[in-house]
């Protein structure tokens, strides 16, 4: 398993939950606002926190924490997600996902088989406007579609989030985000990090009122939508 980075507690990953995050590396997306690259492109180092002593660690928190969440990178790409899952909840953890929805086909595995318990998944931008975004010529839109479909059918919580840059989102990007994602039980518009590990640097966030703009535009369409990381 490409484990790259493990947090002990967070209060802020898992809504409403403490909880401790594991990210594994690697990704089919070239995100180039993406704030962790080391998490995207090949480690130059092993990392310090082995499989076996994450979950003792869990083990040990159990009256403690209350789920894990499992973060990258793309998770979806480790053939041992599954596996994965399956320790953390025979620990009697909830478990919640991160992905950017390029392989439906795991998630309504993992969710049919009560290995996840909330998912949470990154829309980049409007399909158009996808390209630019993701990072890469050609990305799944057939299977980013069929995971944003299946999580309106609310088989499980969830959440979609986009993480808004200054210099690759406008309006009509929210525009047609909203409608594409109309009646989705939570929408998050996410303020862009700065990192001196960002995938390509130059970019910046947008203010609070430019944010309180887009998220307005959302909620003629998504009424529950809110903004998240705005100081």
């Amino acid at each position: 398993m490409n484990i790259q980075g493990f947090t002990k507690t967070t209060l802020l990953d898992y809504p409403g939950k403490v909880a401790a995050v594991i990210f594994l590396g690697g990704c089919n997306f070239r995100c180039p606002f993406c704030h962790n690259s080391s998490l995207v492109l090949p480690p130059k180092q092993k990392p310090s926190d082995s499989l076996e002593d994450i979950l003792l660690f869990l083990k040990k928190r159990r009256k403690i924490l209350d789920g894990v969440c499992i973060s990258g990178g793309e998770p979806t790409l480790d053939p041992d997600l599954p596996s994965l899952c399956e320790q953390l909840k025979s620990l009697g953890y909830l478990v919640k996902l991160d992905t950017n929805g390029t392989n439906p086909g795991l998630l309504r595995e993992l969710a049919g088989e009560h290995l996840i318990d909330y998912v949470a998944m990154d829309i980049k931008s409007c399909p158009m406007h996808y390209p630019k975004l993701a990072g890469i010529s050609k990305p799944d839109m057939d299977s980013i579609q069929q995971s944003v479909q299946w999580l309106l059918a609310n088989v499980l919580p969830y959440e979609f989030r986009t993480t808004v840059v200054r210099e690759l989102h406008a309006e009509e990007d929210f525009i047609e985000i909203s409608r594409w994602l109309a009646g989705a039980s939570q929408y998050y518009l996410q303020a862009y990090r700065d990192s001196p590990q960002v995938m390509r640097r130059g970019y910046t966030a947008c203010t609070k009122e430019e944010m309180e703009h887009y998220l307005e535009l959302v909620r003629s369409f998504i009424p529950t939508a809110q903004l998240r990381g705005i100081d």
